[in-house]
């Protein structure tokens, strides 16, 4: 159950550490930061409501009004998840904030991992970073334009994709029904929304797959692929949750066995010359 007593702290230690002044309120105050009646009239409540909050009276107050509250005292996205943490008993409902550049270090984690082949999709599915080992195993992204670079609509509509997958059938279904619940845990079904259209129509299976409804989800498992120079691979991955960002997910391959590892070592490190284009 929400904790209303936190709740009425955290709301008074938020409001006391903001400057009046940046605000638009003036005059002298006894105590600092933002007064409650100034942070009512910002969230667009009453003051006696706001009031009832920090002192925890009144029941447990609506998301919007938390909503409302979080923006009066410009909390940042962690901090409205706390908010509603202690409000509510529950995180808010994702705000999806379109893609922005994934961080130098999140790149050089990517890097670290040397043999295994490793990327970070956004909610769309598009590829926004990937490794060395990503590129000679998977495929070379940086050759890719950015609308290429689109996991679902390689899946679907890249022929040499299509043939290295060892199960096409079984990859595309788990893809879609894992890529419908990524997008609604971002918050992303309207920015899906004309990736969805356009694959319905380029693809009568991909279509088909959507129209079934399914829910799937990335967690463990074994790819399997057929690569033009090293053969058939067994890929073991993982599926992880970038901290902070519902929208960027990473996913990183481990070789299956000694002999996959040996392959994909000699790949990276060119001494199996990959095929030209």
């Amino acid at each position: 159950m929400p904790e209303h007593g936190s709740l009425g702290a955290y709301l008074r230690n938020r409001r006391t550490k903001l400057d009046p002044v940046g605000f638009g309120f003036s005059g002298r105050r006894r105590t600092a930061g933002l007064r409650r009646e100034e942070v009512a009239q910002r969230a667009n409540i009453s003051a006696t409501w706001y009031t009832w909050l920090e002192q925890g009276r009144g029941g447990p107050p609506s998301a919007e009004v938390l909503d409302r509250i979080a923006r009066a005292l410009t909390l940042s996205d962690l901090e409205r998840e706390h908010l509603f943490l202690l409000g509510l008993g529950h995180p808010p409902e994702v705000r999806y904030q379109g893609p922005d550049p994934i961080t130098p270090r999140l790149q050089r984690v990517l890097d670290a991992l040397t043999y295994s082949p490793a990327i970070v999709r956004n909610a769309t599915w598009d590829v926004v970073a990937w490794n060395r080992a990503a590129a000679v195993v998977l495929t070379d992204y940086a050759r890719l334009p950015p609308d290429g670079r689109n996991i679902l609509r390689m899946i679907f509509c890249d022929a040499r994709v299509r043939a290295a997958q060892a199960d096409w059938e079984a990859v595309a279904r788990f893809v879609v029904g894992t890529f419908r619940i990524d997008a609604a845990r971002a918050g992303a079904d309207a920015a899906i929304a004309p990736l969805v259209d356009e694959l319905c129509q380029r693809s009568p299976e991909f279509r088909a797959l959507w129209q079934d409804n399914e829910v799937g989800r990335h967690g463990e498992g074994v790819k399997r692929l057929r690569h033009p120079v090293g053969g058939e691979l067994a890929l073991e991955y993982s599926a992880f949750l970038v901290d902070g960002r519902p929208d960027l997910g990473m996913l990183v391959y481990q070789p299956a066995t000694e002999a996959d590892r040996a392959v994909i070592e000699r790949l990276v490190d060119g001494t199996i010359a990959l095929a030209a284009e």
